[in-house]
């Protein structure tokens, strides 16, 4: 038998895949997700945190470990490679006795000692266990991840990853990164203006709304899935998530109505989606490809609602999500989940007989 785990330690989340393997079947797979935010909770607990995390999943004494990062973006780190030294020291110090492997931008995993020479090169490489997962459901493909705070674009050519960016800002600048995602972005980083009584209305770049208040509004998601912080720290009910979003035009519930307030959350979606549509154009330029002829797939928090309807409002018509494949737990958390199957086959030498539902 086979036991690992895959980890996925994220500036505002920590997802944690655990799996089981015997005799080329897994035999369990379980995914956990912990709302963590390094900036507010403090990069000192962030070992405590993991540990906390897998005792929480009952798991204990895997064959191996693997890790992949975000949070090393994170601004309580002067640079990425002090934000990687730490997350690193952290995972060790949170899994002692366990071996320990980094995933790279390269789909390598390297030692915790490789990673000291090497540290830009395991910074921000999630996006490549996710696109290798869809790498095994389609040779062509786009895989479209959209998570609490940002969306990942990933394209597989001839069966292998085939982004061409390999950090954060080349991401950002070859369409395959887009900070906007289903929870945590500030609506006036979405759009400059909203509609107000027949009129554009600037907004306000104070942080009084994010994403998650306009979805919420929307019906795109339950209370229960707002998972982050509010910006006012008030609760996440649709009234409270409207007064939020009213005061981005300086506003409140006694000035705009609910239907004024829907106006207004509809216009910042349709907005979200023209940012995720600007990245597709910008990475199809960057590729000289059309892929909406290929299939594409979609997972995160935003999988249905944001990456599914801007793909398909961008001309995609093979557009499938992940959830059917690996389950919805695991889909929300694509690259821990993706990471615990890499290192399973890894391990193995082979490819598990039933990872896949379908």
């Amino acid at each position: 038998m086979v036991r690992v785990l895959g980890l996925d330690v994220g500036g505002a989340n920590l997802k944690l895949t655990v799996m089981d393997c015997v005799d080329g079947v897994i035999s369990h797979a379980e995914t956990l997700v912990e709302y963590f935010p390094i900036w507010r909770r403090g990069r000192e607990n962030l070992a405590l945190a993991i540990r906390s995390l897998i005792k929480k999943s009952g798991f204990s004494n895997p064959d191996l470990a693997a890790v992949t990062m975000t949070a090393e973006l994170s601004d309580v780190y002067f640079s990425k490679t002090e934000g990687v030294r730490h997350i690193v020291e952290s995972t060790k110090l949170a899994l002692q006795n366990i071996e320990l492997r980094f995933l790279n931008v390269y789909g390598e995993l390297l030692s915790t000692e490789e990673v000291k020479s090497k540290p830009l090169e395991v910074a921000a490489a999630n996006w490549y266990a996710s696109g290798w997962l869809v790498s095994k459901l389609s040779k062509d493909c786009l895989l479209v991840d959209t998570g609490s705070t940002s969306t990942s674009l990933v394209p597989v050519l001839n069966g292998k990853v085939a982004a061409s960016g390999f950090s954060d800002l080349e991401k950002l600048m070859n369409g395959e990164l887009v900070y906007t995602g289903a929870l945590r972005t500030n609506v006036a980083a979405i759009t400059p203006y909203v509609p107000v009584r027949g009129v554009l209305t600037p907004v306000s770049s104070e942080f009084f709304a994010q994403s998650g208040d306009v979805h919420l509004i929307l019906g795109h998601i339950r209370p229960e899935d707002y998972t982050v912080d509010t910006p006012d720290g008030r609760g996440v009910s649709t009234l409270e998530a409207a007064a939020r979003l009213a005061r981005v035009v300086c506003a409140d519930l006694d000035i705009l109505s609910m239907e004024e307030i829907n106006s207004i959350a509809s216009y910042v979606y349709k907005a979200q989606l023209l940012q995720i549509a600007e990245a597709l154009t910008r990475l199809s330029k960057n590729l000289n490809l059309d892929l909406k002829d290929k299939p594409a797939y979609t997972a995160g928090l935003g999988a249905e609602f944001l990456a599914k309807k801007a793909l398909t409002v961008f001309g995609f018509r093979d557009v499938k999500s992940l959830s059917q494949f690996i389950g919805l737990n695991a889909a929300k958390a694509l690259p821990s989940y993706a990471l615990a199957l890499m290192v399973v086959e890894y391990l193995e030498g082979r490819e598990p007989e039933n990872w896949k539902l379908l």
